[in-house]
């Protein structure tokens, strides 16, 4: 029987005439049996002249309207009706050819003989589909769809009609769903997903649920990953109305539906009021949060956008992607591609007052833990020197507002990254107490955000897809984690929010244990952590000890002083500063012993300023250690 999957479209085409045409003669003569029982005239040529001209007709009627066009094996809701309207012009030739040809053909014939046809001729077309689907289910990958909406009923459509997927199952928390029949498969609770597993061999979870929000889908995967199972989602509802994804477009979990944070709308005030019309310049424009802030800030109109980057790949990325999005908006947003350094002082000032800057987000920063720590030269000029080089120009040029993006490992830090980054927030408190300008300063200061370079995510999934192992630092390792647009709409916020000096702090959330992470994106890639109790998992995570600098744990503030604002995922903390007549002497001080190479003197200085700098380790500069030997 397999065979006639392999016979040529003709020949399959004349294989359905066949069957249509006994199907004709079966449902005229069941029904005249049924009807005239005994009185059957089985040899009467008016009968057979009758049914050649039904035949006839019948099948030009079946090929009008496409039925031997249609594949069997994707019929759908349009095949049915074609069969209902070939049914009822056959019954009607029946019954117009009986008085033709004067055959003895009782009135109810035709209708009698129509219900058989029917179900002869659509009957055995759904009876192909099924062992059609039934064959090719055999060799497909069994799958349960999580979430009987919609979504879940498009997605079981899409499936049916492709070769990969089986859907055998739906499941849905909708206690009103649950039990009843969608599509030919029964929706059931999630406390029976370990059976249905078990009883249809599932292999494969997909998640239908684009409008679900964050906290739901994290509470989702959260039961999903002690199946053991790789689960894999449609793609979110702002896609598939755009047509960006299809709904069978699968996707792997990302990463913030596992963390579950929900994301305030943005206040288009705030987004709007240091950027619109103006003048905006974004240093480390090419970066993670420096690229994602320049993606936000063309959205509110500015009169032109800056790109200053010291990196050439880098900025050549970030300016071909927002030279296409701003033509294809057809907006009239000036674009800038500057390299140079934040270091440069004068080469800063010619920019800020060529361009008549208004508005600085402040993003280069070197702000890879081990790296700052094997180069403390570089990071100490680059994060503290060149954040105050640019904050003078700012001044010097009356740029009206200056937003530096800082880190939450300027709390109390172990690391040079750290402590730099806190010594650039004392710059500009200091700065902004000095007065004697019109320069509005404010610090905003956060996690780790998803995506970024140097962010774990990438790096485990990487490490999965070679087949492990993955490799952390220590298993007691917790880190904040925001996603990267989120964490620019709240720094656009919170710079606007400032009114001079202010440190703004984002809520993370609640902070993340690296090794949990890393063990559920191992159970919902569908794979089994391997550890003592077991051996034959599929991915081991490997402890590779902490890195120079690193931390446990991570902190937002220094003290306990803190303030609400408007926006509930943005705080103000009040902590200690510098003047900066103290302040300055630091950095003469910093600024020479960088020149001299004098990594001794820079953690010295480190130390003694009011940082709360408490090195784990021995300086680490490669330089250094290499004239130490």
């Amino acid at each position: 029987m397999d065979r006639i999957f392999y016979f040529s479209r003709p020949i399959k085409r004349l294989i359905s005439i066949v069957i249509d045409t006994l199907a004709i003669i079966y449902a005229f003569w069941f029904a005249m049996f049924l009807r005239l029982d005994t009185r059957l005239e089985f040899y009467d040529t008016d009968y057979w002249y009758l049914l050649a001209l039904v035949i006839t007709m019948s099948i030009i009627t079946n090929i009008v309207l496409g039925l031997y066009r249609a594949v069997i094996r994707f019929l759908n809701s349009r095949a049915i009706a074609a069969v209902c309207l070939s049914v009822f012009v056959s019954s009607a030739v029946l019954a117009l050819g009986a008085l033709m040809f004067d055959a003895l053909v009782p009135r109810s014939i035709p209708i009698i003989y129509g219900a058989f046809l029917l179900v002869f001729i659509g009957g055995s077309r759904f009876v192909i589909r099924s062992w059609a689907s039934r064959r090719n289910s055999s060799h497909m990958t069994k799958v349960l769809i999580y979430g009987a909406g919609s979504a879940g009923i498009q997605l079981i459509n899409a499936l049916r009609n492709g070769r990969e997927y089986d859907p055998v199952a739906l499941i849905d928390d909708d206690k009103g769903l649950q039990n009843l029949s969608i599509n030919g498969l029964r929706v059931r609770s999630a406390k029976d997903i370990d059976n249905v597993i078990k009883k249809y061999n599932v292999t494969r979870i997909l998640l239908a649920l684009p409008s679900a929000s964050k906290t739901a889908r994290s509470r989702i995967l959260n039961t999903l990953e002690k199946t053991k199972l790789e689960v894999l989602v449609i793609p979110g509802m702002s896609d598939l109305v755009s047509g960006k994804a299809k709904i069978d477009d699968f996707v792997e979990v990302s990463i913030d539906d596992l963390l579950g944070r929900d994301p305030v709308p943005p206040n288009y005030d705030l987004m709007n009021a240091d950027i619109q019309n103006k003048v905006v310049m974004v240093t480390g424009s090419g970066g993670s949060i420096g690229s994602e802030l320049c993606r936000q800030i063309v959205e509110q109109n500015p009169t032109a956008l800056i790109l200053f980057e010291l990196t050439e790949f880098a900025l050549y990325s970030i300016h071909r992607e927002l030279e296409i999005y701003l033509k294809d908006n057809s907006s009239a947003i000036k674009l800038y591609p500057l390299l140079g350094s934040v270091s440069k002082q004068k080469q800063l000032e010619k920019v800020m007052d060529s361009f008549k800057v208004q508005t600085i987000y402040h993003a280069a920063a070197y702000k890879h833990v081990p790296l700052v720590e094997h180069n403390v030269i570089e990071g100490v000029r680059n994060n503290i020197l060149g954040t105050l080089r640019c904050a003078q120009a700012a001044i010097n040029t009356k740029v009206e507002t200056f937003v530096l993006i800082s880190t939450d490992k300027a709390v109390r830090p172990t690391n040079v990254m750290g402590t730099t980054k806190r010594m650039a927030e004392l710059c500009l408190q200091a700065l902004a107490d000095k007065g004697e300008h019109s320069t509005r300063f404010c610090m905003v200061r956060f996690g780790n955000v998803l995506g970024s370079s140097g962010s774990v995510v990438p790096l485990f999934k990487k490490q999965i897809s070679k087949g492990g192992p993955i490799t952390l630092t220590h298993k007691d390792i917790t880190r904040y984690f925001m996603t990267i647009p989120e964490a620019a709409q709240l720094v656009i916020q919170a710079g606007a929010m400032g009114m001079g000096g202010d440190v703004f702090v984002l809520d993370m959330g609640r902070p993340v244990r690296i090794y949990d992470l890393a063990s559920k994106l191992i159970h919902l890639s569908g794979l089994h952590l391997k550890h003592e109790g077991n051996p034959d998992g599929d991915i081991e995570i490997v402890e590779t000890g902490l890195r120079p600098g690193e931390k446990l744990y991570e902190e937002l503030l220094i003290g306990e002083d803190v303030g609400v604002t408007g926006n509930e995922r943005i705080m103000t903390a009040s902590e200690v500063f510098l003047p900066w007549d103290e302040l300055s002497v630091m950095i003469d001080d910093l600024h020479c012993a960088c020149a001299d190479f004098d990594q001794v003197k820079i953690r010295d200085i480190l130390l003694k300023a009011p940082t709360g700098f408490t090195p784990s380790d021995d300086i680490c500069d490669l330089e250094y250690l290499q004239r130490q030997k």
